[in-house]
């Protein structure tokens, strides 16, 4: 089935989306992670566009979106959760799964606190609610910036985090096989970090990061309030969010599809059709 390249303004903003499926399906909305865009769903939606309404929104800043200046526009996850919190409602969807990655999480949990009647289920891949999944063999550098939002630890993080070198590794390390893993993520996404004032933009969201752990024990009190069905999909190879991360949604959530996958932070690059199976049948089930 076809995916639709669309776009809605939100705001006044611009908000790019990859679309497809008959709206008389389930929604399934995917929430992407950092530096990427909705442009890492392009296999899954293939996969599931049959069973699913698909929506992959790209976050003002990302993608295809516009991305006004931080001047202009504050880069916060409280402000991404609320741009896509509009998206949903203009399109009109009244409810939803969330599949999240990354980033999609912080933005993802916030607006299942927010309005948990409208979440049916929870996809989790790489993406953190637990004080366990952020080890400072990875974090030491970034809480050094929130702790001390100095021009040189702002610098730092600019130059380490996010040069071309760490756009690639993001994509490739922890992989089986890097000859399987296109090159054209981390290209288009170099593109898109080095558009004037974006590094900015990015360094803006690191730092925001810092309000995430302070959310998590409501984050949690959701899980154990609603009970959402929850399935994970982790790339247990990942050293930004590692197993760690993974394994403490049991604690809180009574039913979870728990499977740890042989491949590195960004999944969907290795086992998209792997992840496309398990999502099938967990959905089939409940």
């Amino acid at each position: 089935m076809m995916t639709h390249y669309r776009t809605i303004d939100i705001d006044g903003r611009r908000i790019f989306y990859r679309e497809a499926g008959s709206r008389d399906l389930p929604t399934l909305l995917l929430l992407h992670g950092f530096p990427a865009s909705s442009f890492m769903f392009r296999d899954l939606i293939c996969r599931l566009s049959d069973r699913f309404h698909v929506v992959a929104p790209d976050y003002p800043g990302f993608g295809y979106s516009d991305a006004p200046s931080n001047a202009e526009f504050t880069y916060s996850f409280d402000r991404l959760a609320d741009i896509i919190e509009r998206f949903v409602d203009q399109l009109g969807i009244e409810k939803y799964a969330l599949y999240m990655q990354d980033f999609g999480g912080p933005v993802g949990f916030r607006l299942a606190v927010r309005r948990p009647e409208k979440v049916t289920f929870l996809i989790v891949q790489n993406a953190n609610a637990y004080d366990e999944g952020l080890p400072d063999s990875f974090w030491s550098p970034v809480r050094a910036l929130w702790d001390d939002p100095s021009p040189e630890n702002f610098s730092r993080i600019r130059e380490a985090g996010i040069s071309d070198e760490a756009l690639e590794w993001n994509y490739t390390h922890g992989v089986r096989d890097v000859t399987k893993i296109s090159p054209d993520s981390w290209v288009l996404q170099s593109a898109l970090v080095n558009r004037p004032g974006n590094k900015e933009i990015m360094l803006d969201l690191l730092y925001d990061y810092r309000t995430n752990p302070g959310l998590y024990p409501e984050w949690q009190a959701y899980f154990r309030k609603h009970q959402p069905p929850t399935l994970i999909v982790w790339g247990q190879n990942d050293v930004i969010f590692p197993p760690s991360g993974a394994h403490p949604y049991r604690r809180d959530l009574e039913k979870v599809d728990f499977n740890l996958l042989d491949t590195g932070h960004f999944a969907l690059e290795e086992q998209a059709e792997v992840i496309a199976g398990h999502i099938r049948r967990f959905a089939a089930a409940l």
